[in-house]
């Protein structure tokens, strides 16, 4: 069955397997099952299944492991990502679950790192705040074009000695309470 981009990731179990491999991860199955230890296995295995039919994850290894073949993957991050085109499509609708589900990933991370029992916001520099700014549409641009190369730069570090995995999830709307310039004229 051919599905588009966005109704891959609309489905919540997905969207968290593709999260999984966010930072240039390798991963298998079982180094998923270990991570998302609250899907049942049938249901992560058909979900990765789907993700590989689609593109999405890429074979990059092989190895026998009990009788049986394990693969490890890697994201093709390309293939995950929703195009400007395929967004503006979209119905105002669909944007609400996509968010939705998005949003409900975040909270399973959040509940994941709480669960661990060792939570430390200070220690583990973790944590939420919502920031404002006044920008033009083209300054706005410039500023995710700067955020997007600084992240870059540092997510090109690489996994090593002393670096902990990070999740930075952004979002970035005009506030509900402002007027577009535009539509003042």
């Amino acid at each position: 069955m051919a599905l588009d981009t966005v109704e891959l990731l609309l489905h919540p179990v997905r969207l968290r397997i593709v999260q999984a491999f966010l930072g240039g991860r390798t991963l298998t199955t079982t180094d998923l099952r270990t991570g998302l230890s609250d899907v049942p296995p049938a249901t992560l295995y058909r979900q990765v299944a789907t993700l590989a039919d689609h593109g999405v994850l890429h074979t990059v290894g092989e190895r026998r492991a009990r009788g049986a073949v394990e693969r490890s993957y890697r994201l093709n991050e390309a293939a995950a990502s929703v195009d400007p085109d395929e967004a503006r499509s979209m119905s105002p609708q669909r944007h609400r679950q996509a968010f939705l589900t998005f949003v409900a990933g975040l909270l399973a991370d959040f509940d994941g790192y709480l669960d661990r029992g060792d939570a430390d916001l200070a220690r583990d520099v973790a944590g939420y705040r919502q920031n404002a700014f006044h920008a033009t549409d083209a300054e706005t641009a410039e500023f995710v074009t700067r955020f997007r190369d600084l992240f870059a730069e540092y997510a090109a570090l690489g996994p090593g000695p002393g670096r902990t995995r990070r999740l930075l999830t952004t979002v970035l709307l005009p506030a509900a309470d402002q007027e577009r310039p535009a539509d003042r004229r």
